[in-house]
């Protein structure tokens, strides 16, 4: 969702394909998160392994955080679709692969996925390409966010249906978006139908990453800078869940990267652990006054 681009995926969205393959080829099992269908996407050539950013032990902790991320939403998605719980939109969702790899449980569902319009339809075609193709209940929704596109309107167009309760997944985008704009996505997302689940992942303060991680992270914000995508907005989780409380949100939780950690990881021989640089929100929308429709885009930002 960040970077407008005409052809081909973005940078970010590769990398992170990539880290899921990695974990699955480097990493001893069990395996926190298997997806090497986004390898296949990216197609990168045969020394994607020894690229810097791929290297195993420097980047091994957001690698983890990568994994950990996809699983706690995939949990979610799982948890959520035996509720009933029909639609599962996707923010940003670059090479994400639910839908190839748990066909199952996606073809009961909506997914719609929202992405900048040349990403996306490079995405439409590789996936023909691999004869996954495009199902009737995935929604690719172009959305483009740098000539001011709502990500709310585009939903609407591919049949997102605001009275049904929803799942709402946003990882790797809001160090991207200005904090107005994150507010006023967590405005949007709150007032959606009653049941609704939001889950977003963001980035915390350098002062609160563990000092051994600080050196990678100050690396990591100069190469997004340089790359023309840098960080613009990083939070405590006390002010994100403040942030969300504020819009609306009922029921808003911190999932720290030492729960995640204790969730996925204990007992691991390799000492493979996630990140403490991000983190997560998990909420969801409040019930509400009968005849209560969603605004059409609060702030006028949508998910940018």
């Amino acid at each position: 969702m960040h970077g407008q681009r005409t052809a081909g995926p973005d940078s970010t969205a590769v990398r992170v394909a990539l880290w899921r393959a990695a974990h699955v080829q480097l990493d001893p099992p069990p395996h926190v998160f298997a997806d090497e269908v986004g390898l296949r996407l990216a197609a990168p050539d045969g020394g994607w392994l020894r690229r810097p950013d791929m290297d195993p032990h420097a980047t091994s902790r957001t690698r983890a955080s990568i994994v950990a991320r996809a699983r706690l939403i995939e949990d979610l998605v799982v948890e959520q679709a035996g509720r009933g719980v029909d639609q599962y939109v996707i923010l940003g969702a670059g090479l994400d692969t639910f839908a190839q790899r748990r066909p199952r449980i996606a073809a009961g569902m909506r997914v719609f996925e929202v992405d900048q319009p040349g990403p996306q339809e490079w995405k439409r075609r590789r996936l023909t390409e691999l004869d996954f193709g495009v199902p009737p209940w995935l929604r690719l929704v172009p959305v483009d966010f740098e000539a001011g596109g709502s990500w709310w309107e585009g939903l609407a167009s591919a049949g997102f249906d605001a009275g049904r309760p929803a799942l709402v997944a946003s990882a790797g985008v809001s160090m991207y978006l200005s904090r107005d704009a994150t507010v006023a996505t967590l405005r949007q997302v709150a007032a959606l139908a009653p049941g609704s689940t939001l889950a977003m992942t963001f980035m915390l303060p350098l002062e609160l990453v563990e000092p051994a991680e600080r050196p990678l992270r100050q690396v990591t914000e100069r190469t997004a800078r340089a790359a023309g995508t840098p960080f613009v907005s990083f939070f405590a989780p006390a002010e994100m869940l403040a942030l969300a409380r504020d819009a609306g949100l009922a029921q808003a939780r911190h999932v720290s990267a030492v729960s995640l950690a204790r969730r996925y990881f204990a007992g691991r021989s390799d000492g493979l652990t996630p990140s403490s640089a991000e983190e997560l929100l998990v909420a969801v929308t409040p019930e509400r006054d009968p005849g209560v429709r969603p605004p059409r885009d609060p702030a006028g930002e949508g998910g940018r």
